[in-house]
């Protein structure tokens, strides 16, 4: 290949891939912005309902700007956090496997949401070594097509991918489900031996914020294929 052919090409692909990514980048910016909008109709819907109850019961929805947003559910913390790139899925990943994919490789580019599920009393006291969860991801192409990588409760397979909208009825799913996995996600006992040891420096610390790591579960780990099915198909 000649030198001005292979500048062409890297011209060509520069310019295809630019646009293909802005587009995902901007679709992925209008469901972030669906996705406040819906988890403030949520916190308003829900503390209609929870009026007799205590403060810390209650939601509480907060705009942290334009990557992240915190929804307190109880005694949990939802983080949402838009990633300010665009990817394309490992050729091990199934959604190679779809004829969405199959027939134009472009819908692959996708902008990634990630949900975490934290303890509300680690950002209440400034616990800097608790640890928070990824229980699910959002992603979302040029097509506004979508499906959710997550845990069990959370629903929309990859083989759907293509099929539908992220539209304002499958934010309020998707929500729903992140907040049902974090009240049914206890938060267990650490183990003995990894809180037997105590520094003079830890305890003296505890005395005004606590230092002992805490998280809902000790070795936990996401798994990519830990999915469910689609509503449709469960």
């Amino acid at each position: 290949m000649s030198k001005n052919n292979l500048e062409e090409k890297i011209i060509q692909s520069l310019a295809l891939k630019s646009n293909i990514k802005q587009l995902v980048f901007d679709n992925n910016e209008v469901v972030f912005s669906l996705m406040k909008k819906t988890l403030t109709e949520i916190t308003d819907d829900y503390n209609k309902q929870l009026t007799n109850l205590k403060e810390r019961v209650r939601l509480e929805f907060t705009d942290h700007g334009e990557f992240i947003a915190k929804l307190r559910v109880a005694g949990d913390m939802l983080v949402f956090s838009m990633h300010s790139n665009i990817f394309e899925f490992d050729r091990e990943h199934k959604v190679w496997e779809t004829d969405y994919v199959k027939t134009d490789p472009l819908n692959s580019y996708c902008g990634i949401i990630n949900i975490y599920n934290f303890l509300d009393d680690s950002f209440r006291y400034n616990r800097m070594d608790d640890l928070g969860y990824l229980i699910g991801r959002i992603f979302v192409n040029k097509n506004n097509h979508f499906f959710v990588e997550g845990k069990r409760q959370m629903g929309f397979h990859f083989k759907n991918f293509g099929k539908r909208l992220l539209d304002k009825s499958a934010m309020r799913s998707i929500l729903a489900k992140a907040m049902a996995y974090a009240l049914e996600f206890d938060l267990l006992v650490p183990p003995y031996d990894a809180v037997k040891i105590a520094s003079v420096g830890q305890m003296t610390e505890k005395m005004h914020i606590s230092q002992i790591q805490t998280g809902k579960r000790l070795g936990f780990q996401f798994n990519s294929d830990d999915v469910m099915e689609d509503e449709e198909n469960s």
